[in-house]
């Protein structure tokens, strides 16, 4: 069996072992001209491989020269335009950037925040009344989830007035009740979508 640590080390990661392999069979044909054609070959390989490569305007370009890399410039063919056979570039990928926007809490993530911000623009009313009540509750069981102990609900209060900007006011001292999951059942629309689903399920 081979192991990864008794391998030759590949220069580019992103087009895999496989290709690193063709690149050294590649290295290994004596015809000069046969040697660029399959060096042509490898390159619409890379292409299909690494697919995002083609971002860039100038990816033909930007190929070859990784294909250089791979080799460690040691492969002598003829490529459409010069590039780069110095082994010793670096091609290091541009760092990402992950958007971690603006979450005050981050166990209750965007999509709640998203939505105390919606009901806390809404206007004054029962309707609003019963979900600012329903997002407590979200948050408490979010809550829960992330941490398995126990918690406040002022606690809970707290923190939702503050994602709202102190637009929803749950008074102090309220008790937030947690619906028992076995206790929530479906109305009459998903229960006809579940029944009308399992006849559709193929009978084997």
């Amino acid at each position: 069996m081979e192991y990864n640590t008794q391998r030759s080390k590949v220069g580019i990661m992103d087009y895999g072992r496989n290709v690193y392999k063709l690149i050294q069979y590649a290295k290994s044909i004596e015809d000069r001209e046969k040697r660029t054609q399959v060096a042509e070959a490898i390159v619409r390989v890379m292409e299909q491989v690494n697919p995002r490569v083609r971002d860039h305007s100038d990816y033909r370009r930007k190929l070859w020269n990784h294909l250089m890399v791979l080799a460690n410039g040691e492969l002598d063919v003829d490529t459409p335009f010069p590039v780069i056979h110095d082994s010793s570039v670096k091609f290091n990928p541009h760092r990402l950037k992950y958007s971690t926007g603006d979450i005050r809490y981050r166990h209750y993530g965007n999509k709640l925040e998203s939505m105390v911000k919606h009901v806390s623009e809404m206007p004054e009313g029962e309707e609003r009344e019963v979900l600012e009540k329903q997002l407590a509750q979200m948050m408490k069981r979010s809550y829960l989830n992330w941490n398995r102990d126990t918690v406040s609900d002022d606690l809970i209060i707290d923190q939702l007035s503050k994602i709202s900007d102190d637009r929803i006011h749950i008074a102090v001292g309220t008790e937030i009740e947690l619906p028992a999951l076995s206790n929530i059942q479906p109305d009459d629309t998903t229960a006809r979508h579940a029944k009308n689903k399992n006849k559709k399920k193929k009978k084997f």
